[in-house]
């Protein structure tokens, strides 16, 4: 089976290197990295990626929008997305919900358990 490719797009430095490691090391996947949500449809759209993890809040372009534009791409509509958000109030949940998204992992995450969280979300586990 071929590698699973996940894009992480995130604006802080240090959330997307540990998540990377962790993704890279632990679940063995090839990871690309983005820090903004326009950085971020570019590679999707570039790269084709077997998922997305996605950051909520960031300047600019925020998650949301980024989501709604990966959705709204032909190119990039079936990539899987989990959000990835300090934001769990049940309030915030049902809007994911809504939204469509694979999934929600609460920051800050537990980098040892990250990519089986992915996996189990994704059902490659």
């Amino acid at each position: 089976m071929a590698t699973k490719r996940i894009l992480l797009i995130d604006d802080e430095d240090d959330i997307r290197e540990i998540a990377q490691l962790s993704l890279e090391m632990i679940g063995g996947w090839t990871v690309a990295t983005a820090d903004s949500g326009n950085r971020g449809l570019e590679t999707a759209r570039a790269q084709r990626p077997d998922a997305i993890l996605l950051d909520v809040m960031m300047p600019g372009l925020d998650g949301f929008a980024t989501f709604q534009k990966l959705q709204a791409d032909p190119q990039t509509r079936e990539i899987p997305v989990i959000l990835l958000t300090a934001k769990v109030q049940s309030a915030d949940r049902q809007k994911f919900d809504r939204l469509g998204v694979s999934g929600v992992i609460s920051k800050p995450f537990e980098p040892m358990s990250l990519a089986e969280e992915v996996a189990h979300i994704l059902g490659w586990s």
